[in-house]
């Protein structure tokens, strides 16, 4: 492949010399990207952060102008579940001419960062349906996926939030997500959906419902260009296998069949082999007979 070079927008990258603890160590270490503006309508800066996100050891972006002024803090990045991970942000850039990143400790948990210049354009939404703020970001343009606060019934299809948090799942310490909701009816059919982090992308989550196994969930998966896939080789063998370190959505269809009416138990778990993960915006949608629903019916033979 050929040797990767900074573009010409990319002045400097710099890391700055941290303030010592009276153990010895490290209180936190600040890398400054210094950047030019490439042309006057490139205004807002795309900067993706890859980083272990480890408790008490989460980054935060901030962008500076030429007087030493903050123009702005992203915030913590991560969820802080010790797992490899990436947060973007948009960054305005009138003005600003470096990004720091400023994470506590020595600074080994910061991985990689990208960085694109963003171009603006006018966006239309349907007025009737949910309003999702997509962002397209490079390699994928799925939008980060919310859970509703309550139960939400639209065209005959109730969904409802199983869990907004985020769940460690380790198929290695037999952790797993386990959850139970009560439905008044059994479905037509369900649709099981959430974020899950860091997962190994050729053998995801299984799910369990009421103690059966129905199977893999299937993850929407960007192109495989993005940075954020990241290869794990064992000894001997001479097959890489891939993690996703960031937040992908993933999708299992319930059949009708093994929900029942009154409550159910739900699991998701990870293999033996396929490390930790974390999931998180987990819900279900349900869905029922509606008196505009299309369907057909087949005669026997």
């Amino acid at each position: 492949s050929k040797p990767q070079n900074a573009p010409a927008w990319v002045e400097a990258l710099t890391l700055l010399p941290g303030e010592p603890t009276e153990g010895g160590g490290t209180s936190k270490s600040i890398f400054r990207i210094r950047v030019t503006q490439p042309a006057p309508d490139y205004q807002v800066l795309f900067f993706r952060l890859f980083f272990d996100d480890k408790p008490n050891q989460q980054p935060e972006l901030i962008a500076w102008d030429e007087s030493g002024t903050h123009i702005l803090r992203s915030g913590t990045l991560g969820v802080g579940m010790n797992l490899p991970s990436s947060d973007s942000v948009l960054i305005p850039m009138t003005g600003a001419s470096a990004i720091d990143i400023e994470v506590p400790g020595d600074g080994k948990t910061i991985r990689a960062a990208y960085l694109d210049w963003m171009t603006t354009s006018e966006v239309v939404h349907p007025v009737n349906a949910e309003h999702r703020d997509v962002i397209p970001e490079p390699f994928s343009s799925v939008p980060t996926l919310h859970a509703p606060p309550e139960d939400v019934e639209n065209f005959g299809t109730v969904t409802a939030t199983l869990a907004a948090d985020p769940i460690r799942v380790d198929g290695q310490t037999q952790e797993s997500a386990a959850f139970q909701f009560p439905i008044e009816a059994q479905p037509l059919t369900a649709l099981l959906t959430f974020e899950i982090a860091n997962p190994s992308i050729d053998a995801p989550p299984e799910i369990y419902l009421n103690g059966q196994d129905i199977g893999p969930v299937s993850l929407t998966l960007p192109e495989l260009a993005d940075p954020g896939y990241r290869g794990e080789a064992e000894p001997l063998t001479t097959e890489m296998h891939f993690h996703y370190t960031g937040w992908l959505r993933a999708q299992k269809i319930v059949p009708a069949t093994v929900l029942k009416a009154g409550p159910n138990d739900l699991v998701v778990a990870n293999g033996v082999g396929s490390g930790s993960s974390a999931i998180r915006a987990t819900q279900i949608q349900l869905k029922y007979i509606w008196d505009k629903s299309d369907y057909l019916l087949r005669t026997g033979h």
